[in-house]
């Protein structure tokens, strides 16, 4: 094994060179929020004591090499106090934080964005915002870290040992995504996991204590989590619970923490006024005054502060070195270890992977979620970062990988993830694990839940995050469960969010092509709209063309007549486009079928593509159990959009299909009448 070098001991007694530090990061954060008159100042200046012996006793990073996989993840749940972040990451030495980007906090192009977001600045490694996200995206981060040592820690060396630190706030610890990973974390012993509780008992409308009265660390207790109190001001204490955290290895650890909200401030301290607005300049003087800090030059960084951060970059350097050859060694005596690392590493994926899966893809008919689960199994053989699971659903999602193990406490060498009732925690987790690297991780569910999960699907999409979101029970017509599991705007919903794409395939060949695209796009989500009910296999004029999904939509049925209607369907309203055209024919209209899987890849596609797939001027109907605002820009506003406006009922599929107008005769019959009107 790698041995835990002891880059500094812990720090029981402040020096001043070590106040001086913990001040700087205090007014660095201050001066930000002032400058840019707006922000949240209180919050940094309560956590510059425990953040500063954070940094320099216990976090291992690498300025130089911010993407080192085996450095210590900081998750700022409370993304509010992200200037207490960016202090930290210049004065840590990662270079695009300049003074500059802190002066510019805020302001449009900036690295200083008001909240953390980890595509757009080194060393943040995760998007905060919304309060809870960042402490189920430290879960999933931890959780990655015990299933990559599971994989690849070997008796002469362990590639993976990074633990996870973050600060959380109380408003973190009030959101329920945070309850529903918090549990999780306790129930699969995520022990890497280490959480400073900000208790400084302020929300943002005034005291915590308006709408709190729980003991936290008694719930937390409950989950399975092991729980301390520390005085986040006394350095010898705070030091032998963190080392009393470290120790434990099957509990993630809660530290409550109880600060001062805008430590120092003179009438501001300890109430909601130190927390979203800058502090004013008679605040911000007497704050400086109760430190001992100049009250000019703004911005200040001593340089014997700069000189104890350079010394702490410079102790740090000999575990990175050293972690840097034992893996040199590692790979030329486990080749085969060595080659599922660097797969995991890089998230290789088959540069034809939509081709095999294609290939591959369930003939006859079928539920495209089962369609899907078959097309896992062969996704899964080919790319080993694969791993995911459902929220208490995988009977239905069919999203289980069948020759991998189940993830449990002390286990973590499988791929299945039994996330429980908990859409929005699994959500947020997946997210952790995509950021950490080395895995893509899939979640699944009912479509209609995708609004338990919203906000974290969103934030995949901010991040650029390949997460894949597998939802099932697309439409009315899964059936007798009714109207409150069946999603009507839900298509449309999750349409209009940016990045993220969103595909409904209509037979096993586009399953099989929408999971490849899926593995194919690197640069964010991708959600898989499957069906319950079963769908007949799609007839084929000739073989699809995988090109087809990564346009987002092709011509599945054409028409040499000029003046033919174009029907624009997705997913288990494909079949039904092929059979109304065939009616319509029969009735003396042509028509041409045209399956949209993507129809968000079909907009971004080139005008030559569009034009072939359909024509201009043609006349154009879309077919799709759902909202139909958003057809109208295929369709344009002399077209017909078919859909369902309302909400559904609940009937055997036969009878809905029926009372929605969704059967070949119906549909045909509308066609007609809307073209001959």
């Amino acid at each position: 094994m790698n041995p835990r070098f002891p880059v500094s001991p812990p720090l029981r007694v402040l020096s001043a060179v070590d106040r001086l530090a913990i001040n700087t990061i205090r007014f660095l954060a201050v001066d930000g929020v002032e400058h840019a008159k707006s922000g949240h100042p209180g919050a940094p200046m309560g956590l510059a004591d425990p953040a500063y012996l954070l940094w320099t006793r216990y976090l291992r990073y690498q300025p130089q090499d911010p993407g080192w996989m085996n450095r210590d993840r900081f998750v700022l749940s409370a993304g509010h106090a992200s200037m207490l972040l960016y202090a930290l990451l210049h004065l840590a030495g990662y270079e695009e934080m300049t003074l500059e980007q802190l002066e510019q906090f805020r302001r449009l192009g900036s690295l200083t964005p008001g909240h953390p977001e980890s595509r757009h600045t080194r060393g943040v490694e995760t998007t905060t915002g919304p309060l809870g996200q960042g402490f189920g995206n430290g879960v999933g981060i931890a959780l990655a870290g015990r299933m990559l040592a599971a994989r690849f820690n070997t008796a002469d060396f362990s590639p993976i040992t990074y633990r996870v630190f973050g600060i959380v706030s109380d408003g973190d610890l009030m959101e329920g995504v945070a309850s529903e990973a918090a549990s999780l974390a306790g129930h699969l012993g995520v022990g890497n996991l280490v959480y400073l509780y900000d208790a400084n008992s302020i929300t943002l409308d005034g005291p915590a204590a308006l709408s709190l009265s729980e003991d936290v660390g008694k719930r937390f207790e409950a989950y399975g989590w092991f729980v301390q109190r520390a005085n986040p001001y006394d350095a010898g204490e705070l030091s032998d619970a963190l080392e009393r955290a470290l120790s434990q290895d099957e509990r993630p650890s809660l530290i409550v923490i109880p600060t001062h909200i805008g430590y120092g401030a003179p009438t501001k301290q300890d109430t909601h006024k130190a927390h979203g607005e800058p502090l004013g300049p008679e605040e911000v003087a007497g704050a400086k005054r109760h430190f001992g800090w100049p009250s000019s030059p703004t911005f200040l960084v001593p340089d014997e502060v700069r000189q104890l951060f350079a010394e702490r970059a410079r102790a740090l350097r000999p575990e990175y070195d050293a972690w840097q050859e034992g893996l040199a060694r590692w790979r030329s005596k486990h080749p085969e270890k060595t080659a599922q690392w660097q797969a995991m590493i890089e998230r290789r994926v088959p540069r034809d992977i939509i081709e095999r899966l294609v290939a591959k893809a369930p003939a006859g008919p079928g539920a495209t979620r089962a369609h899907g689960g078959k097309v896992l199994q062969e996704a899964a053989a080919l790319v080993p970062s694969l791993a995911g699971g459902a929220a208490d659903l995988d009977s239905s999602t069919r999203t289980a990988i069948q020759d991998s193990p189940e993830v449990s406490k002390g286990r973590y060498e499988g791929r299945n993830l039994r996330f429980g009732v908990r859409e929005h925690g699994m959500a947020s987790i997946l997210n952790g694990m995509a950021v950490a690297g080395a895995f893509i991780p899939y979640g699944s569910s009912f479509l209609v839940f995708t609004d338990y999960a919203r906000p974290a699907l969103r934030l995949s999409a901010l991040m650029h995050a390949q997460v894949i979101w597998v939802f099932t029970h697309d439409s009315v017509f899964l059936g007798e469960d009714g109207p409150t599991h069946e999603p009507v705007e839900h298509l449309a919903a999750l349409r209009a969010i940016p990045n993220f794409l969103v595909v409904r395939p209509a037979d096993g060949v586009e399953t099989a092509a929408a999971w490849g695209l899926a593995l194919e796009r690197s640069d964010g989500p991708t959600l898989l709209a499957l069906t319950r009910q079963s769908l007949p296999a799609l007839e084929r004029a000739t073989p699809f063309a995988p090109e087809w999904i990564r346009r987002g939509g092709y011509v599945l049925r054409e028409s040499q007549a000029k003046e033919a209607v174009s029907l624009i369907a997705t997913g288990s309203e494909v079949w039904l486009a092929m059979e109304a055209a065939k009616q319509l024919e029969a009735g003396g209209l042509a028509a041409r079928v045209v399956s949209m899987p993507a129809p968000q890849r079909f907009l971004e596609q080139d005008a030559g593509w569009r034009d072939q797939v359909l024509p201009p001027g043609g006349r154009r109907v879309s077919i799709e159990a759902g909202v139909t605002d958003y057809w109208y820009r295929f369709v344009g506003h002399d077209g017909l959009a078919i859909g369902i406006d309302r909400f559904g009922e609940s009937a055997p599929l036969k009878d809905l299909q029926e009372h929605f107008g969704f059967t070949p005769d119906q549909v045909a019959e509308r066609v007609l009448a809307w073209a001959r009107g």
